[in-house]
């Protein structure tokens, strides 16, 4: 589980200041400054780049987790992008169109050369890298294996689709078999899920089908294009009063096992084993940062 929450991560265009400032008043986990797909034309990408530091620097953003999306290594974008952005008040970034490891890779060492002239302690910047084609799906192990400044992988189904000439339908059967294997590959790793936006964001009921979906499968979070989506998103990712109360209950229970000198504790009739008492921990983990953000 990351040191910060990531059940909401919101795209916002860089070069939109209204936006901009919009985001800083969401309750939004973390912020996703984009300077890629919805910045066009290609002159409005260093308006991008200059208002995000602006509100940075100005400090809008204080105590907000932003990671900026930044274009591909092939965008000739890139360098500008990360140099201009290495600054205070920016956690990391999120690297788009990642096919296999040695993307991320390239760009972990990008990170460290910049660092060091810049004079970061090395590893200061993190990296979500986005999965968005056939390929990265197949190769989500060694994405997440290529840096540990990787974070997280999210999902991006709507590349995806077209990359795989496939259909986006109604039940999202497409969308199922990379889901389960980008979650797999990221906790086999140790590092957290994100999943794919809901693009028909005025559609609420089906918003609410894919979480639950979504969180069958294991993810911690969803990147959202609309506020509109948090509370229900965090709803999902989020646990509940009685989720804290059973996980409280059952580390006592587990505690005063151990301190009897008894190897099991029962709950309502259940062993209570190692893996109901990580989960347990988890889930206070989480209710931990969930209150500590609201105090914020």
């Amino acid at each position: 589980m990351s040191e910060f929450l990531m059940r909401s991560l919101m795209f916002v265009p860089g070069h939109n200041e209204k936006l901009l400032i919009s985001a800083a008043k969401s309750e939004a986990d973390v912020l996703l400054f984009d300077i890629e797909d919805s910045v066009q034309p290609v002159i409005n990408k260093q308006v991008a780049r200059d208002t995000i530091q602006k509100y940075i620097q100005d400090g809008i953003f204080d105590k907000r987790i932003v990671y900026p999306r930044v274009n591909d290594r092939e965008s000739g974008e890139l360098l500008r992008d990360i140099y201009q952005l290495t600054i205070p008040g920016i956690n990391g970034f999120v690297y788009p169109k990642a096919k296999r490891g040695e993307d991320i890779y390239f760009f972990c060492k990008l990170l460290e050369t910049i660092e060091y002239e810049k004079g970061f302690p090395i590893g200061t910047f993190k990296i979500i890298p986005l999965i968005e084609t056939a390929s990265a799906v197949l190769n989500a192990q060694e994405i997440c294996a290529a840096s540990k400044r990787v974070i997280a992988i999210a999902y991006g189904s709507e590349d995806f689709i077209t990359d795989l000439e496939g259909v986006h339908d109604r039940e999202h059967i497409s969308l199922f078999t990379p889901r389960a294997l980008i979650a797999m590959a990221a906790r086999a790793y140790n590092i957290t899920p994100i999943d794919t936006v809901h693009v028909k964001v005025h559609d609420l009921e089906d918003l609410e089908r894919n979480l639950k979906l979504s969180k069958t499968l294991g993810y911690e979070g969803m990147l959202v294009l609309n506020p509109k989506e948090i509370p229900l998103v965090h709803k999902y990712f989020s646990p509940s009063d009685k989720e804290v109360a059973d996980a409280v209950e059952m580390l006592e229970l587990a505690g005063e096992a151990s301190k009897n000198g008894e190897g099991v504790a029962i709950k309502e009739g259940k062993f209570i084993g190692p893996p109901m008492i990580k989960a347990a921990g988890k889930t206070l983990l989480k209710s931990k940062l969930i209150n500590r953000k609201r105090i914020l």
